[in-house]
């Protein structure tokens, strides 16, 4: 085992923004089997304190490799792209507008007659919208056209705070 693989490699997948759910879930579960400190217990104090780090970093692949905008980001950085940093990358003024509606959009929900059927329009809406650009990111990526995959994951990473939006409103809702 290496830590200082990639995610994918480390797992044993294809570096690919698509990723099979399933073949990751079976994957991750085998090394946990093989990896887990338990295993290593009557072991020597750098055995097991490698099956620690091991873990560690497994647990970290898989949570980054099962959410797309993640993978999408780690992707990015395997390429030496930054795209976490808020200044990363600009943003197309328009999609920002849409942006700035969308959330008035969510501040008025509550004030509707039925506000869970507006707040379900608008989380539908948002995840085509975010569906979209998870494809157009994975075309881009696939044709190494970099500089515009990583001005899609930022506009990923804005809907992907609106949809946690819509889900607290949600909450506040039913409470």
């Amino acid at each position: 085992m290496d830590i200082n693989k990639n995610y994918f490699d480390f797992i044993g997948l294809p570096i690919s923004f698509h990723v099979d759910q399933a073949v990751l879930s079976d994957l991750s579960r085998e090394l946990q089997k093989t990896l887990h400190p338990d295993r290593y217990a009557h072991k020597s104090e750098r055995e097991q304190r490698l099956a620690v780090q091991y873990m560690a970093h497994l647990n970290e692949a898989v949570a980054t490799l099962r959410s797309p905008l993640l993978r999408a980001q780690y992707l990015l950085s395997l390429q030496g792209i930054d795209t976490i940093s808020e200044s990363s990358t600009a943003i197309d003024p328009m999609f920002l507008m849409q942006q700035m509606e969308l959330r008035e959009q969510l501040e008025e929900i509550p004030d509707q007659d039925d506000p869970f059927d507006e707040l379900e329009s608008l989380q539908d809406d948002v995840t085509e919208s975010l569906e979209q650009l998870r494809e157009q990111f994975a075309q881009c990526y696939q044709s190494e056209q970099l500089d515009t995959a990583a001005v899609i994951v930022r506009k990923m990473q804005f809907l992907e705070k609106l949809i946690v939006e819509i889900e607290r409103l949600e909450d506040r809702l039913d409470g």
